[in-house]
């Protein structure tokens, strides 16, 4: 995946935070802090989803993960699923017309 640059302040005890994180896992600051990003991206996504804001598609798309991996990630979280009957009477017609 390519790359962008970008420069951010953050205070001290943020860096020092990150800083030992990227030690205690052998790893560089950048990727820490890439890790960081993904980690609150998930937990922006469940947020969002546990409050009804945005639907499955949305906050899979906002973790930046597949939707099959957003359930996993939810049921791992122990978050109950938003879906109602009509929901899955859609997605069965769905499926009827894919296959």
């Amino acid at each position: 995946m390519p790359y962008k640059t970008m420069s951010i302040r953050i205070d001290k005890d943020d860096y020092d935070f990150v800083k030992a994180l990227a030690k205690e896992e052998k790893e560089d600051i950048s990727k820490a802090i890439r890790d960081l990003m993904d980690k609150g991206r998930i937990h922006l996504a469940i947020e969002e989803y546990k409050k009804g804001k945005a639907s499955l598609g949305k906050v899979s798309q906002l973790a930046g993960v597949s939707i099959s991996e957003m359930i996993d990630i939810l049921t791992e979280y122990g978050v109950k699923s938003n879906l109602d009957d009509e929901d899955y009477r859609v997605g069965l017609k769905n499926i009827k017309i894919v296959y």
